[in-house]
């Protein structure tokens, strides 16, 4: 038993300094994105494995722009669609995420997420798709990481650029030209409002933008003025 005891113990140290090390390499790229551009994420990666499953030859849409290249409408339409307490919260809606909850529960299945701009950036940069504890807890320590090292206006930058828009779809410029054949910059409210609610599930609503979809945008356009903004 004390063998065993011994065992387990190195295995959990061993667990525990393999944390910190993945943690620790987290952590420099952060630190090395705070000042230069991402160039892929683990969902950008992700999503042309699964597209040259079909077509050797599929490449991403994916262009970055810069901060001020980047509509005011797009910018106030996120945050009035996805975080509306962006520019006021650490990273987490601690009220969003108690109204998930209750949401969930009423359907009876997890349907409603409450993440922040922040915590999808995060899954965004490191993480993949699904649902698990694992996955959230990962999520909930990136994320305490960017709100730490990165400002309000480098983190809504890096967002938009590197959301996935649409199959293969990367990013504010590449989204302008893809649905509209203008470039970010020129992004228009009723435009920006469109791409806004498109994110919560982009590859599915580039084919079915239906009736319950355009109302959501329509009521994001009327209210986004007032979204604040880095």
């Amino acid at each position: 038993m004390r063998r065993l005891m011994r065992w387990l113990g190195i295995a959990l140290l061993g667990l525990v300094a393999v944390a910190v090390l993945v943690h620790a390499v987290i952590l420099s790229q952060l630190i090395w994105w705070s000042r230069f551009d991402p160039a892929r994420t683990r969902f950008m990666e992700l999503r042309l494995a699964a597209m040259r499953a079909d077509d050797p030859d599929a490449r991403l849409r994916h262009h970055w722009v810069p901060y001020e290249r980047i509509s005011v409408h797009l910018k106030r339409a996120v945050v009035a669609a996805e975080d509306d307490k962006f520019v006021d919260h650490e990273g987490f809606d601690w009220d969003g995420i108690q109204r998930a909850i209750e949401r969930n529960q009423r359907r009876g299945r997890p349907a409603a997420g409450g993440s922040t701009i922040s915590q999808q950036l995060a899954k965004n940069l490191f993480l993949w798709p699904g649902k698990s504890y694992l996955r959230k807890a990962e999520e909930a320590v990136i994320t305490l990481m960017i709100e730490g090292l990165w400002s309000k206006r480098r983190i809504l930058e890096v967002y938009l650029n590197v959301v996935e828009w649409g199959q293969g779809v990367f990013g504010a410029e590449a989204a302008a030209h893809r649905y509209f054949g203008i470039p970010a910059a020129e992004l228009g409210p009723a435009q920006a409002a469109r791409l806004a609610v498109m994110l919560p599930n982009p590859r599915r609503y580039e084919r079915d933008f239906g009736p319950r979809l355009a109302a959501h945008a329509d009521s994001v356009r009327r209210r986004m003025h007032r979204s604040e903004i880095p």
